[in-house]
């Protein structure tokens, strides 16, 4: 956090030369992911495989690196101009897939379409404005200080205005949001970035394609083609590397770790995650639910060390070690002597039945966990009924709340604790967007004034007590079930030099890909 800040309160921070230059792209990249993006409308759905789709066919205003700091994008500099303002000056000459040239118009255009998306408002809620100044020059505005402007700010990827401003044959708005829906933006495409989408068959592949006026001539990348393939199946992921079949694959499965480290033709790299997976207790749906005593009996014994074989830590909380909210003194409850006494003193000692939802393809393992937490619920007489379902389908039923318990992975979209309250704790607003992905329905607005609090506070011990004041009060309430923080882990063929363009948050720079 302190590399944020100090990157944040710098009166400027200037954009700096790569040291290579630009290689031919002649190189094609097939790689497979466990799911591909349920949408071309990078504002329809925050999550993990759309911010992936972001980074390759469109671009930020700037970007994290891998130690958490930024690097310009298309933003070559920025200023603060007051203690509520930021200043910032677009590059020269960006062309569109379009062939349209970005300026501020396209960056006004993104910035009202953020606040309007369900997904992302909660996010922008500080902003109070944007003042364009000239084509080139514009001010991001927040109503009071706001320390994460700039984590704020690597969410903007400006859209091609003109291309979806208008009405299509039909006379639907080219700029609708539609979740889960058929609109212009979810199956058309212009950004910025590196590839262009040339093919897509929604569950089946999705071809790119290098964008031959890409603005960053000097980025490294020598990828002209990558075909994505989902495949949802672990072990058929790993044998379609292993093969030769693919280049590239992500997520790798705990149980293939070492055969992946033995294969003479493979490589792979880890690292610590920071997305914690959890599952959430619909208060609306279920009475039980309600008693803080039987919410505190559903313990997570085992699951971390069991199911994800080590490749993954236990958690008690929502934010991991190096967060600002982190609080050591909280500890995984694993106690079921406790738990079935606890269910007793709630007066459900004989249990009751429920129904729980989790997606087969998102997560690690995530089938596997619903089945051990199911399994776990058992012990103390929760009978479940337990449905998975593909990402794809199962997204529309989270957001309708469709089951009595559903899972959730969340990593922090501005590296910060509070991102996680935010959506996830906060009593659920429609209007604003807090508590969007708060499927338990969970409501203290106690809790929620400390966050508020703490998002306007600049000094950072303050905002560290504050945040880890939220955790402790979230973990006594036992708002929701903490799983594990799930580890990160790719693999790829020793051509395939993909250590420089991973991160901890999982969007693979891969315009930056060299392929040896």
């Amino acid at each position: 956090m302190k590399k944020f800040l100090a990157a944040f309160m710098g009166s400027m921070a200037l954009a700096t030369a790569p040291m290579a230059l630009a290689a031919e792209a002649t190189k094609e990249l097939k790689m497979a992911y466990d799911a591909d993006p349920v949408t071309l409308d990078i504002h329809e759905q925050l999550s993990g495989g759309i911010l992936q789709l972001s980074h390759m066919s469109f671009d930020p205003l700037l970007r994290w690196t891998q130690d958490l700091g930024f690097e310009p994008r298309l933003a070559e500099s920025w200023e603060r101009i007051d203690d509520n303002t930021v200043r910032f000056k677009l590059r020269k000459g960006v062309k569109f897939h379009s062939g349209n040239e970005l300026t501020t118009k396209d960056v006004k255009f993104t910035f009202d379409r953020l606040k309007q998306s369900q997904d992302f408002k909660a996010i922008f809620k500080p902003f109070s404005g944007i003042n364009i100044i000239d084509d080139y020059t514009f001010e991001l505005v927040t109503s009071e200080p706001y320390p994460l402007l700039l984590n704020t700010a690597t969410y903007i990827f400006p859209l091609d205005s003109e291309f979806y401003t208008g009405t299509t044959e039909d006379g639907e708005d080219k700029s609708a949001i539609l979740k889960h829906g058929n609109s212009f933006a979810s199956t058309h495409i212009s950004g910025t970035g590196p590839f262009r989408v040339t093919e897509r068959q929604q569950g089946v592949r999705v071809e790119f394609e290098r964008f031959k006026d890409y603005w960053d001539t000097e980025s490294p990348g020598n990828v002209g083609k990558i075909v994505l393939t989902p495949i949802k199946e672990d072990a058929t992921r790993v044998s379609a590397l292993l093969s030769g079949g693919v280049d590239f694959i992500a997520p790798v499965p705990p149980n293939d770790l070492e055969r992946i480290r033995n294969d003479k033709n493979a490589k792979l790299v880890t690292m610590s995650g920071t997305r914690i997976i959890l599952f959430h207790m619909n208060q609306e749906r279920v009475e039980a639910f309600k008693n803080p005593k039987v919410r505190q009996a559903i313990n997570q014994e085992g699951i971390a060390a069991k199911i994800m074989k080590g490749f993954a830590t236990p958690a008690a909380q929502l934010s991991p070690e190096g967060y600002q909210g982190h609080n050591p003194d909280l500890k995984p409850r694993f106690d079921v002597e406790k738990a079935k006494q606890l269910m007793k003193e709630a007066g459900y000692e004989d249990g009751f039945t429920i129904t729980m939802m989790a997606p087969n393809n998102r997560y690690v393992n995530d089938d596997k966990i619903a089945q051990a937490v199911a399994a776990m619920l058992a012990r103390i007489n929760i009978k479940v009924d337990l449905k998975t379902l593909p990402k794809a389908q199962y997204w529309p039923e989270y957001d309708n709340r469709a089951a009595d318990m559903m899972m959730i992975g969340w990593h922090a979209d501005t590296e910060d604790s509070a991102n996680f309250y935010e959506f996830l704790t906060f009593c659920p607003n429609a209007e604003t967007g807090a508590g969007q992905y708060n499927a338990g329905n969970y409501c203290n607005p106690e809790i929620d004034a400390l966050v508020e609090q703490a998002n306007v506070e600049t000094d950072l011990d303050k905002r560290a007590a504050l945040l880890q004041e939220v955790e402790k009060r979230l973990y006594d309430d036992a708002a929701f079930i903490p799983l594990h923080w799930q580890d990160l882990a790719w693999a790829a063929k020793n051509n395939v030099n993909i250590e420089p363009v991973l991160n901890v948050m999982n969007f693979p720079y891969l315009g930056d890909l060299v392929i040896e």
